[in-house]
This record gives C-alpha cells, structure tokens and sequence, in this order.
C-alpha cells in the first residue's frame, strides 16, 4: 500500500463573519427595499385576519350584551305563562305593514306594536295570509281583550272597546296553547316600550 504524502501548504483562508460585521456590511438598498416589502406582503394577510377576529369578537360581544326583544306574559298571579320573541312595529309605516305577506310565523314569536298614545285600537288581516291572535294591552301592559284566529285577508276591523297601546300578534290559537286571557300582564325585555310617532 501506498501512502500519499502531502506537503503541508498554506491553509486557505478562512471566511469568519462576526454579527458586528454583518451589521457593518454595505447592504444592497434594492435588494433590502425587496425584501421588505415581501415581508411587509407576508405580514399583510395575518395582520388582516387579526384585526378581523378582533372586530368580530368586539361585534360578539356588543351583541351579547343586547337581549333579543321578547315580550313575556305571565298570569295575575305572576306565574310566567310564555315568552315571545318580537319583531316591534313603532312607526306608522312599521304598524301599516305588520304581518302582510308573511306566509309563516315561528311558534315563539309575533310582532308588538306600539302607539304613541292609548286609545281603542282596531286591527283588520289585509294581505295577512295566517291567521293571527292579536293581544291588546293597555299602557301597565295589563291584557285588556285578544281576538283569536283572527281571519286571513278580512278587512272586517276587530278588536276590544277598551283603549290599549299594544298590540302582539302571534300565530292563529297561540293564546288558547298558552293560556293566555284578558287581565294577564305583558312585560317587556330588551327594549323600550314607547314610541313618540
């Protein structure tokens, strides 16, 4: 067997970089200007995101903290008889419309109309294709009359003698389920019960 032998030459030199003198190194301005903007890119689609999930937990939030509107009725006694969720009719564009047009109307929800003043009201179904039990109250939220099954598409106006300032319409024998009678008490949850218009 052979054996090579090799002369001692020169190492070559060696290239060491210290942090100090990478930081010291003469930067290419565009390549450095490229680079950021492609991290600036980069950074661009997760910062979005983050300020995304912020504002959709801050809007969570804000929502959490506002009840549904709903009505709840409870016998003379106190006892709850049924919640209802509410859409709520203040104006007099809002009152004209109510319920025309609807062809459904969930089990646990109607619509409140409030008036400025009470007075006796009288409804009529109009382009209304359920039929409807309407709950009129006066202004303590006490029921003072209901019209059951109410007739879709009558123009016939009905309602009590009495003055009332709300009015629930609920689906057509909602109040006979229920148990709902005149001298019940509305009380309302998430809103304010009054209109000026």
């Amino acid at each position: 067997m052979k054996q090579c032998h090799r002369e001692r030459s020169e190492p070559a030199p060696s290239i060491i970089l210290s942090e100090a003198s990478l930081r010291a190194a003469p930067k290419d301005p565009e390549r450095s200007s490229a680079r950021n903007q492609r991290r600036r890119r980069r950074a661009t689609p997760g910062a979005a995101l983050a300020g995304f999930l912020f504002l959709l937990a801050l809007t969570a939030a804000a929502l959490g903290a506002v009840q549904t509107p709903k009505v709840v009725i409870s016998a003379a006694d106190g006892a709850e008889r049924t919640a209802v969720r509410v859409e709520l009719a203040v104006t007099p564009g809002q009152r004209t419309f109510g319920l025309m047009y609807r062809g459904h109307l969930d089990e646990n929800a109607g619509m409140l109309f409030i008036f400025p003043v009470m007075q006796p009201l009288k409804f009529w179904m109009r382009h209304t294709e359920i039929p409807l039990d309407m709950i009129f109250a006066d202004s303590a939220g006490v029921v003072v009359g209901i019209v059951a099954n109410a007739t879709p598409y009558s123009e016939r106006p009905v309602g009590p003698d009495a003055p009332a300032l709300y009015v629930l319409e609920v689906n057509g024998g909602f109040c006979a389920r229920h148990g709902v009678r005149a001298g019940d008490k509305m009380s309302f949850v998430g809103f304010d019960p009054h209109t000026n218009k």
